[in-house]
Formats: C-alpha cells, sequence, structure tokens
C-alpha cells in the first residue's frame, strides 16, 4: 500500500532484464550485450544475488522480462530464470509475461516457459513486410513471424502480444493498414503499436543525422490515426495511446507502471519505481555486477531520486491522460494530498481542454479526444505545477 491522505490499493510488478542480443537493430536503442558462455554464467550469478535482497518482500503480481533477447537463452538458462523468479514470490494468477523475437522462438523453450508459468507472450514482429523488416535491421523475413506465432499457438498460452512499428523510412500508409490486417488475421489477444522513435547511437538516427532519412510529424499523426480507427474496428479496444486489446486482456504489467504503482528492476539497465524512490540500473553489466556484489548504494546507479507525492501525481496525470479511461482528478487528489489550488487549477485546466475539444469528461473522468491523444506530449507539458497540502 502508498501512503497519501487515503490508502490506495497498489499492485507490485517485476521487470528482468535479459540483456543478450546476437545483433542489433538498426532502431533499438535498448542495453544490450552479444552473448558468451561466460557473460551469460556471470549474469546469473549477480543476478540471484540482486533477487535475494527482496526475497522477503511482498509477492509480485505481474512479471516482464524484457531484453534485449531474452528468447536467445538456452531451454535450461530459460528454466534458470524462471526459478529465481518463483523463488521471489509471485501472486496466485500473476500475469507474467516475456518478450521473444521470432526467430529465438522454439517448441523446447515455449515448454520450459509454459510449465514455468508464464502466460503471456510478446511477439515482437514489428512489420510483416519483408523490404520494410530490412529497413529496420531485422534478421528475419515473415516466414519466421508465422512459424514462431503457430508454435506460440500451440503451446497454448493465456495471451499473446504483438509488437507492431510504423513510421518507418518509406512505409506507406497502406503498407501501415496491410501490417495491421495481417496482424488481425492470426488474432492475437492484444497488439502493441509504437511509432518508429530515432535514438541516439543507433544506426537509424545515423542515417538521419546524415540526411538520408526524414521525419514527418504530420505523417506521424496520420499512422497514429489509422491505427485507431482500424484497430477498434476489427475488435481491438484502444485501452492506451499505443495498446489495444479484446476484452479482459489488457497488459496488467503496463497498467501497474502507468498508474504509478510499484515495480522492481533486476538486471543491468533495468529501472525501479519502490518504496518513494525510482532508481535505473547501471546499463554495462560489469558495473551492475559490481554494484550488486557492494550492494548498492544511490552513487552507484545510473539515476536515482526520492519521490515526493508532488512528483507521483505529476506523473499520474501524464501516464493518466494516455489512457482512453483517462483520470478522475479527485481521486489523485485524495491519494497525493494535493492542495485545494492544485485540484481548483487542474479543473480549470482541463475545463480549457474540454472547450477546445481536447478532452472529454465521461463519469467524472478526463479523458483526451482524438485530437487531445495526437496532441498528449505537449499537453503534459503543460499541466499547471502541482502542490501537496501542508501537514
Amino acid at each position: 500500500m502508498q501512503e497519501g491522505n487515503q490508502k490506495h490499493a497498489s499492485t507490485l510488478g517485476m521487470y528482468v532484464h535479459v540483456p543478450f542480443c546476437s545483433s542489433t537493430c538498426d532502431f533499438c536503442a535498448f542495453y544490450q550485450e552479444r552473448p558468451s558462455k561466460k557473460r551469460i554464467k556471470s549474469y546469473f550469478l549477480s543476478l540471484k544475488d540482486e533477487m535475494l535482497r527482496y526475497m522477503q518482500g511482498s509477492p509480485f503480481d505481474t512479471v516482464f522480462i524484457g531484453g534485449g533477447t531474452p528468447g536467445l537463452l538456452k531451454p535450461e538458462e530459460l528454466d534458470t530464470l524462471c526459478i529465481l523468479i518463483k523463488e521471489l514470490g509471485l501472486k496466485k494468477g500473476a500475469e507474467w509475461t516475456i518478450e521473444l523475437a521470432p526467430n529465438e522462438v522454439s517448441s523446447e523453450k515455449l515448454s520450459v516457459l509454459k510449465n514455468a508459468g508464464v502466460n503471456r507472450i510478446s511477439l515482437g514482429v514489428q512489420t510483416f513486410d519483408a523490404k520494410l523488416m530490412d529497413a529496420l535491421g531485422r534478421k528475419h523475413g515473415p516466414d519466421k513471424v508465422y512459424k514462431a506465432y503457430d508454435l506460440i499457438q500451440k503451446t497454448n498460452f493465456e495471451s499473446v502480444n504483438l509488437d507492431l512499428i510504423f513510421g518507418i523510412p518509406g512505409q506507406s500508409l497502406a503498407q501501415w493498414e496491410t501490417d495491421m490486417m495481417h496482424a488481425v488475421d492470426l488474432k492475437p489477444n492484444h497488439l502493441s503499436t509504437y511509432c518508429l522513435t530515432f535514438e541516439e547511437d543507433t544506426a537509424l538516427y545515423a542515417k538521419l543525422s546524415a540526411g538520408e532519412i526524414s521525419i514527418d510529424p504530420e505523417r506521424e499523426a496520420e499512422f497514429y490515426e489509422r491505427a485507431w480507427s482500424y484497430l477498434p474496428h476489427h475488435g481491438y479496444k484502444q485501452y492506451e495511446i499505443s495498446n489495444f486489446a479484446l476484452d479482459g486482456y489488457s497488459c496488467l504489467h503496463n497498467l501497474n507502471t502507468w498508474k504509478m504503482n510499484e515495480w522492481i528492476g533486476f538486471g543491468p539497465s533495468a529501472c525501479s519505481q519502490y518504496q518513494n524512490k525510482r532508481w535505473k540500473n547501471p546499463a554495462n553489466l560489469e558495473k551492475w555486477e559490481s554494484g550488486v556484489r557492494a550492494g548498492f548504494s544511490s552513487k552507484d546507479y545510473d539515476e536515482f531520486s526520492e519521490l515526493s507525492e508532488q512528483t507521483l501525481a505529476e506523473d499520474a496525470i501524464l501516464f493518466g491522460l494516455r489512457m482512453n479511461q483517462g483520470i478522475k482528478i479527485y481521486e489523485i487528489g485524495q491519494r497525493f494530498g494535493l492542495s485545494r489550488k492544485s485540484l481548483n487549477n487542474l479543473s480549470e485546466f482541463f475545463k480549457c481542454l474540454i472547450k477546445e475539444n481536447l478532452a472529454i469528461e465521461i463519469d467524472s473522468s478526463v479523458c483526451l479526444t482524438t485530437e487531445g491523444r495526437i496532441r498528449a506530449d505537449a499537453i503534459a507539458a503543460e499541466v499547471p505545477p502541482l502542490r501537496v497540502q501542508e501537514s
């Protein structure tokens, strides 16, 4: 439970970062390492030590294994990882997701994951178009996607997500709709649609800097809106700017994060928000291992901050506005103890958004309209400063 003026029912998430990749996609900026037997062994030893610090903590409601490429691990290594996670304690029925790349999927690995308790697979499709896959630096073709998906379906996991990317250099709206059509034809439970971003230290960013490719924000908005109309028409309800699901299959791990509950990240570069602190582990295998051995003080993290109720309230609004259900101003005020003046300022701010057709009010919740969601980042930057009540 988190403390504010009022008790708030909170959930606890776990994120585990597996940093190993055999190759780097042109768009990827996540921390990763080339795998080796020695590095993987060292990683597991340090991961176990890091997890031991939380062995007596509360059981976890959700688990998400990301990377890197978690599926690059051998079946016996995946089994070891799952054992470590279960030893920390999971609540009954906990949502347990693992990211997999199509070219790393095998029946043996899926069987290990299923038997361990993993119940949700997130498959990194990105696109079904062979030429666009090549533009992203992906090392597989559409045939690998279909083979991987077929194996996943045969293993009978409770939920399957497909990741799709739009805004790829040279991609047309017709190609984007074709990608969504192929995804819908597979009938996954969940779809995540991400706009391609150009992060520093990636091959795509280098091409952008050299003028080989360009960004068109207006075109990006068209890609967003095409997904927002196409996917709900085919039964996938939008519940967040980039996420769609069949009824009952929203990602609980993501919802926990967006609602500013707590999560603990394990592994190099993993982020945590726990007991009013937020930190990021070193994005370096050796530095992370050294920090684990030393017991980690705040100076050992890449990022570390103490969280005030004010900061949590601001983030709850920023992330809450990304969700279709929107936010309840009064509940956020009660949860984080906001001052009456802050609540009045927020109410006036959202009244202005409603007049500009950027937001609507439904059952005491404020939600962004389609135009509002397109401008979500700009709206978030204009939210008035918040203050908590003086005790």
